[in-house]
């Protein structure tokens, strides 16, 4: 299993509803979806579930080691055209961006 870990030195950290969003010392200790936002931010999700909104407009590389899909949408809200589905441990790229991802409901 690959992964890819972004650049320890990014200040940062938000919380959002249904995920704790991270970046910096705190994204090294173990985040389970990383990406790299348009806002040049390296973002961290912890535990997300279902929908998840893109702080900063996910672009560029992308991490997902969580234990489900992570399917990555162009519109808000998980609308629109999807653009990638990560399996779990899988690393790639996203062009130009994602706007927000629905992990699967695993369990």
């Amino acid at each position: 299993m690959r992964f890819l870990r972004i650049h320890h030195a990014v200040p940062g950290a938000l919380l959002l509803a249904g995920a704790t969003l991270l970046s910096g010392p705190a994204l090294a200790a173990g985040s389970d979806f990383q990406y790299v936002g348009q806002d040049d931010r390296v973002h961290g999700l912890t535990s997300p579930r279902r929908c998840v909104e893109a702080e900063g407009g996910g672009a560029r590389a992308v991490t997902n080691g969580t234990g489900s899909s992570a399917t990555l949408f162009e519109g808000p809200r998980c609308s629109g055209r999807i653009l990638r589905v990560l399996r779990p441990g899988e690393v790639g790229q996203v062009r130009p961006y994602f706007a927000s991802v629905r992990f699967s409901v695993t369990g």
